[in-house]
């Protein structure tokens, strides 16, 4: 039987409590149909994804500007007894996926319609995934906010934002310190500038938002870009 598989756009669907990120090994008894790897070049920069190509699901996903470390960050997402093939030729599933991925990494807003396979990633993750990809395009909350709505504290939202498998897909990118500072990035903190760069709309006032019966309060990306470019 296949574990359970969630639509990005059905995060509102997700259970909340538990405290693991991931239970990686469980998914190997769940998976029956190898996985394949890809990557590709888009611009300058590298793609990759993991996903299940005859039933349409996504794995995982990684971008930068070196092939090999990218590929590393999304091999070492995965469950560690997870089957996976390396496969150059890529597949039309896997093309539009990379298709997307460009989009969003050129900061536009994306509609996604492939499922991610969320069988190894705990409750506690899939609402802090929940609660970030309602933060909208242009705008940035804190760690501290996200806990708020989500359960946990800021630190176990920075570990999620370390951890996840989904890169850029969970738009980790607009979460950032209570001051506006930019926190942690897995790609380092030039990359993530640069992406709250490509997603400002210039916007000038914060709002609230609703998640989960819950106020969540967005800034301006500006804010946080102010940040950066005093440091």
């Amino acid at each position: 039987m296949r574990g359970q598989t969630i639509k990005l756009n059905v995060f509102a669907c997700l259970s909340a409590a538990a405290e693991l990120n991931y239970q990686k090994d469980i998914v190997f008894e769940r998976v029956r149909s190898m996985i394949s790897v890809y990557s590709k070049e888009i611009g300058n920069v590298w793609f990759a994804v993991a996903c299940d190509d005859e039933c349409k699901r996504v794995f995982g996903t990684n971008f930068g500007s070196n092939e090999k470390k990218v590929l590393q960050g999304l091999l070492g997402s995965l469950p560690k007894a997870i089957q996976f093939q390396r496969s150059e030729k890529i597949a039309a599933f896997a093309e539009r996926v990379f298709g997307l991925l460009k989009e969003m990494y050129d900061g536009q807003e994306v509609s996604v319609d492939f499922n991610l396979a969320m069988d190894y990633v705990s409750e506690y993750t899939k609402k802090v995934m929940k609660v970030t990809c309602a933060i909208p395009l242009g705008y940035v909350a804190s760690y501290g906010a996200v806990a708020k709505v989500a359960g946990g504290s800021a630190r176990a939202v920075g570990r999620v934002m370390a951890t996840h498998p989904f890169l850029p897909i969970l738009p980790c990118h607009r979460v950032v310190a209570y001051d506006f500072t930019l926190g942690g990035y897995g790609g380092g903190l030039a990359s993530k500038a640069a992406f709250l760069r490509r997603e400002s709309r210039g916007f000038d006032s914060e709002k609230e938002i609703v998640v989960v019966g819950k106020k969540l309060v967005v800034f301006p990306v500006e804010f946080a870009l102010k940040k950066v470019g005093k440091t």
